[in-house]
């Protein structure tokens, strides 16, 4: 595991540059034909603007520029509205893009259903399967493939209970339109079983709903748990604010979350998450590999880093000295 990382590092480098991509219909099945002319052209769906999937459409992007293939890409976020996400789907279909990469479940979800023909390289999705994108995990067997963000939440939930030791119930807080959280949900309910802890989940169905959401933890619960949900990573300010004037610390599903003022997390990174998708979309793109064959890719346990906001920790009265090393 990699060592502790503490807030005030200095920010990730700079925003990516956005570059349009060429207009005109191009046949829909193509890469080879695409490469004859010299680039590629290639898509990208963002669901909403968060350190995370930021980092992970960076990540990508790097992959594609250290290849060496030539490309265009047309960027585009739904800034959170699924409804954007069908729209902006549909749009890049109709482009006739060679690769679709899709940050987010509900974005992969819009261009999942927008074609069958193109491939799509997902990223920051927890479960492909369960989402309902490929066939399993193992063997997408359709058009689909990419990288999942499935988090550690038991060690997660190991950290609460070494951090929050006399936690008795733990807040379990998401937005009940993503199905990444409610799996997340799930796990952690299994973990809070199995470390002896009691749970109550609060859930929002929008960015709106979060400040009163969090306000009514207070007096149930002694810590809560915030998976790496897209509504609340987005909203991590108003989370961190309320639950923090509350006495609420706050385990997190990854480390930008934590930046944003949660207290603690063990965190995938985001932007290798994105190389590695990159990666894959690569191979399509070249004709070396096809998404139906290409098994859901996953970070190991070795590129984990536990990460502290000492801020919060001190605003808590919590003693996070013990984590070093």
């Amino acid at each position: 595991m990699k060592p502790l990382q503490k807030i005030g590092a200095a920010a990730m480098a700079g925003a990516l540059a956005l570059v349009l991509g060429a207009c005109g219909a191009q046949p829909a099945s193509a890469p080879e034909a695409e490469a004859a002319s010299g680039s590629y052209r290639i898509g990208v769906i963002q669901l909403t603007e968060h350190a995370a999937l930021d980092a992970a459409n960076e990540g990508f992007i790097a992959a594609l520029d250290d290849s060496g293939i030539d490309y265009t890409v047309d960027q585009q976020n739904a800034q959170g509205d699924q409804s954007a996400c069908q729209t902006i789907a549909s749009k890049l279909v109709n482009d006739g893009d060679d690769l679709i990469l899709a940050i987010g479940t509900p974005a992969a979800q819009a261009v999942a259903g927008s074609t069958t023909e193109i491939p799509v390289v997902g990223t920051a999705v927890t479960d492909f399967a369960v989402a309902g994108l490929v066939e399993s995990n193992d063997a997408p067997g359709g058009n689909v493939t990419g990288t999942s963000d499935l988090n550690p939440v038991s060690d997660q939930i190991a950290l609460l209970r070494r951090l929050v030791p006399d936690a008795k119930t733990v807040g379990i807080l998401y937005c009940s339109a993503e199905d990444n959280s409610g799996i997340q949900a799930d796990l952690a309910e299994e973990a809070c079983k199995n470390a002896g802890l009691a749970t109550q989940r609060f859930t929002v169905s929008s960015s709106n709903e979060i400040q009163q959401v969090v306000e009514s933890m207070a007096g149930k619960v002694d810590a809560v748990y915030a998976p790496t949900d897209n509504v609340i990573a987005a909203g991590i300010a108003t989370v961190s604010m309320v639950a923090n004037e509350n006495g609420l610390p706050v385990i997190c599903g990854e480390e930008n979350m934590v930046n944003g003022g949660g207290l603690a997390t063990y965190s995938l990174n985001y932007y290798d998450l994105g190389y590695r998708a990159g990666e894959m979309a690569v191979k399509i793109l070249k004709g070396e590999a096809k998404p139906a064959d290409m098994p859901i890719e996953y970070l190991s346990g070795d590129d984990l880093k536990l990460v502290v906001n000492e801020e919060t920790a001190k605003a808590l009265g919590i003693d996070v000295s013990g984590l070093e090393g």
